[in-house]
């Protein structure tokens, strides 16, 4: 059972920057893709971006984003150091939320099975 663990996660103002870090256990992390999913106060759990790994995606970091965030954020993974990443810029107090990290098969939303606790963003107007 892998281990998720994020971290980075605090109040900023609306335009400022951010950079979730979130730190995997097990030896495979980099056989599996690995994702960023968010969670807004009563709104469902919502896909972010993910970026895959070496079984469906050799070592071509293939990405997938959300519109929602496309061209501002940006994911990325350190297999030597079992951790993915997710910076984000610009950004506005609709990106308010608990942000999960999440392991999968495939960069597909619907393919991530495992779970962090989450860590919150507060983007204040």
């Amino acid at each position: 059972q892998v281990q998720l663990v994020e971290s980075g996660g605090g109040v900023v103002q609306a335009g400022g920057s951010l950079r979730l870090s979130c730190s995997a256990s097990g030896r495979t992390f980099r056989s599996y893709s690995m994702g960023w999913f968010r969670q807004a106060p009563g709104k469902e759990r919502e896909f972010v971006a993910s970026v895959g790994g070496t079984t469906y995606y050799g070592d071509s970091h293939t990405t997938y984003y959300a519109d929602s965030v496309k061209g501002r954020f940006t994911i990325s993974r350190d297999n030597a150091k079992n951790t993915v990443l997710l910076q984000m810029n610009s950004l506005k107090p609709e990106d308010t939320a608990v942000y999960y990290c999440a392991q999968g098969i495939t960069i597909a939303p619907e393919s991530f099975t495992s779970w962090g606790q989450g860590t919150q963003v507060t983007v204040s107007s």
